[in-house]
């Protein structure tokens, strides 16, 4: 086995499989799945380390133990169609192609959305379209999906993106945090007809997605 062959079950068997994640398609595309393609050089070493990593400037992949905690949370599955939001080096993305149907991952970085995209094709992972589009507005030309999955924190889910949910769609991400010390928490929600309920999962230090924070309001 390779260093990183070797480290990517070090991150299976030593950060996963403790924290609750179980599904086995889950652990066997990370522990299949080159992290360390989809950061940058200079942190390639570090690629399997339990922290949200940047891969550009306030841009991160998320943790590994977050990212497989809420992918689980949404209950996958082959015929599954995802929308993924801010897909970054495309790592999300990538992975979820190894697990659904299909995927429509939005990035609104151009630099980003082609670096996404070289590397899909590279592993030759043909169910995956990387598009540029503004992150909040996710992509209504292929909705409704059935699971949105956010890659990063936000203040709250946009109409745009909670309307693109297929019923009994599913939709996870982090509420909140993303500041040092500050703790956000991962949520799963659900549409039912035209409801849309959450409910918490767990705690998470996300980092957090540009262009989702709320707008500060005056108080008189």
């Amino acid at each position: 086995m390779t260093v990183f062959a070797d480290a990517r079950q070090n991150m299976v068997d030593n950060q996963l499989r403790p924290t609750k994640v179980t599904d086995p398609q889950i652990l066997a595309a990370m522990a299949e799945l080159p992290r360390e393609r989809f950061v940058p050089k200079s942190k390639q070493g570090t690629a399997y380390i339990d922290e949200d990593i940047e891969v550009a400037p306030g841009r991160f992949l998320m943790e590994p133990v977050v990212l497989a905690r809420l992918l689980q949370a949404l209950e996958l599955t082959a015929e599954t169609t995802v929308l993924n939001i801010g897909c970054a080096s495309g790592y999300d993305a990538a992975l979820l192609g190894r697990l659904v149907g299909s995927v429509v991952a939005v990035e609104s970085d151009p630099a980003l959305v082609k670096q996404a995209s070289e590397m899909i094709n590279e592993l030759a992972i043909d169910n995956v379209a990387v598009m540029e589009a503004p992150l909040e507005q996710g992509y209504a030309g292929q909705a409704p999906y059935d699971a949105i999955f956010i890659s990063g924190a936000v203040d709250e889910v946009p109409a745009a993106l909670s309307d693109s949910l297929a019923p009994n769609g599913r939709l996870a991400v982090v509420i909140g945090g993303g500041e040092a010390g500050i703790l956000g928490r991962a949520h799963l929600y659900v549409r039912s007809g035209d409801t849309l309920s959450s409910r918490p999962l767990f705690d998470a230090g996300t980092q957090m997605l540009p262009g989702f924070a709320l707008e500060e309001s005056f108080v008189f």
